[in-house]
């Protein structure tokens, strides 16, 4: 993994915005109020028909699971969402839920359940805020005023501290510079202003990392490891991972990987998620939902480049059951 985070060569090339591909399509020849039906009979009576819940969620894309969803509710007076967490159990039950919420509500709601109760998952946290657009960030704001009655940014400074609530609060604002314009000459006075902040002295100013890192331009930030690599002779990921340490440094290095690559880093954090003795299957299920529109396919080919196997192949061989069935659906198959 050192050498696809160390490898610059390629950086400026990926300036341009990265592909829409997702694995979930428009289904378009559908009929929102038969689903509906069809979805409340797999759910009468003794037992739930898992499979028909599978077939109908992982072949319509969200825009068509919410007009299902309204049809469900004129049809029962029920919300889908309650009436599958009454009728499913444990990972299953998260994954359905997943695919029936909007993908504000889903993000809103994985970050209220990371900061509930005791402890906070952090790497949650920061998965969702170093990889979602100033557009998703603020959708979830939405979501959780309109859930909550109050900003989501009052629970963050509640539940952390220190630096990495500092740059936490930096990006639930979805403030961003999403600009596609670099400027040269600030690329290198970051770098500078980095380099002397960590390495060039004794002990390390965070401020200034969390500065540039959480409010800069992707584009603009991928000029920028450039130029401190130039300044350096040692990657910027690498100067982070030897003055940092706790979240901070996880929070930084997964901005800085998402900088470089959304896809090889979400390919990472699957890879990471099924080594191993277990597999966490929140973020299997988290990360396979929420880019299943977005860049999956994208995704699956940086999984097939990294670990020289496919995502489906491992999903196949880690995952069972109803869930290992819808997540293999939502991955679709092997692109070769």
């Amino acid at each position: 993994m050192l050498s696809l985070w160390d490898n610059l060569e390629d950086l400026l090339d990926s300036d341009c915005p990265e592909n829409q591909a997702g694995t979930v399509i428009h289904h378009g020849e559908f009929d929102p109020k038969q689903d509906a039906q069809t979805l409340k009979e797999a759910m009468d009576g003794i037992g739930t028909k898992e499979d028909i819940l599978i077939d109908i969620l992982t072949h319509r894309d969200n825009a068509e699971r919410q007009l299902i969803r309204k049809a469900y509710q004129d049809a029962t007076g029920n919300d889908l969402v309650d009436d599958l967490q009454s009728e499913t159990r444990g990972d299953f039950e998260d994954l359905v839920v997943a695919l029936v919420r909007t993908p504000a509500e889903f993000d809103c709601h994985e970050v209220m359940d990371a900061i509930k109760g005791a402890g906070t998952k952090d790497s949650v946290l920061i998965e969702i805020f170093a990889s979602r657009t100033n557009q998703e960030i603020k959708a979830l704001n939405d979501v959780h005023l309109k859930e909550k009655e109050y900003l989501l940014i009052r629970d963050l400074r509640d539940e952390l501290n220190g630096d990495i609530r500092k740059a936490m609060l930096l990006l639930v604002e979805g403030e961003r510079d999403e600009s596609a314009d670099v400027n040269e000459q600030e690329a290198v006075q970051d770098a500078e202003a980095m380099y002397q902040a960590g390495e060039d002295k004794w002990g390390t100013d965070e401020s200034t990392f969390i500065e540039i890192l959480c409010k800069k331009s992707f584009p603009q930030i991928r000029r920028t490891l450039v130029k401190y690599k130039n300044i350096s002779e040692k990657s910027l990921q690498k100067s982070i991972e030897s003055e940092m340490s706790g979240e901070l440094e996880e929070l930084m290095v997964a901005i800085v990987k998402c900088v470089k690559s959304r896809p090889a880093y979400f390919a990472e954090r699957l890879h990471d998620s099924m080594e191993g003795s277990g597999t966490c299957e929140a973020t299997v299920c988290r990360i396979m939902v929420s880019r299943s529109e977005i860049d999956l396919k994208n995704i699956k080919a940086e999984y097939k480049k990294l670990y020289k196997r496919s995502l489906l192949s491992d999903i196949e061989k880690d995952l069972s059951g109803h869930v290992g069935d819808c997540l293999k659906a939502i991955c679709g198959p092997d692109d070769d």
